[in-house]
């Protein structure tokens, strides 16, 4: 073969073998599934994933619960001044329509409009008071019962593994194609220095 062909060919086999080297290692994080006893040797191999599944399960809730966002902060979301104001309305809603419902026709009107203009004053008086104490309560007994950190690792490890493989490939399938390209990358600039080498060497 011409030599010059073979320099020229020295990149792009190099850039193959970048691309194929980083493709089998993405292919590792999660293949084999089982573990797969080498003869002679006495070891297992198995994909990462696969195989510490549990520990990063473990690993994902804690950093999300630690990390990222705690039970204290999902409460205070979810219980924060414009819910407030909400809950304080929806019950002078409902007191109106339960006084409507339970009180004996014969009373009179005005007398009805007295009893909830009554418990509408209580609740603008001390509704933010008592909801505000209703709120730590609610947090506190929140806090012991919404482990996120539990939930964030039992639902990981219910997935099944090519499930989980699946879902892992969907969210970063942009990074693992950079990845491969970027072997193929390195892989062709190695192939050129080696190409150099070999041109002004030989």
């Amino acid at each position: 073969m011409n030599p010059y062909i073979q320099l020229a060919l020295m990149p792009l086999i190099g850039a193959l073998i970048g691309w194929g080297t980083n493709l089998f290692a993405i292919k590792l994080i999660f293949r084999p599934l089982n573990p797969i006893k080498i003869p002679f040797l006495g070891t297992e191999i198995q994909g990462l994933i696969p195989k510490r599944r549990l520990e990063i399960s473990k690993n994902i809730g804690e950093t999300l619960e630690h990390e990222i966002i705690s039970p204290e902060e999902i409460m205070e979301n979810i219980v924060s001044e414009e819910t407030k104001a909400i809950i304080l309305e929806h019950i002078k809603v409902m007191i109106a329509s339960r006084i409507g419902e339970k009180l004996p026709g014969f009373i009179p009107s005005g007398f009805r409009g007295t009893i909830v203009n009554y418990f509408n004053d209580v609740i603008d008086r001390t509704g933010n008071e008592i909801y505000d104490e209703m709120k730590s309560k609610f947090i506190k007994k929140a806090k012991a019962k919404l482990r996120i950190r539990d939930l964030v690792e039992e639902k990981i490890n219910s997935f099944d593994l090519v499930q989980l493989e699946k879902l892992i490939v969907k969210l970063s399938k942009q990074e693992l194609k950079q990845i491969e390209i970027l072997g193929g990358i390195i892989g062709f600039f190695v192939g050129a220095i080696q190409a150099g080498i070999s041109y002004y060497l030989f």
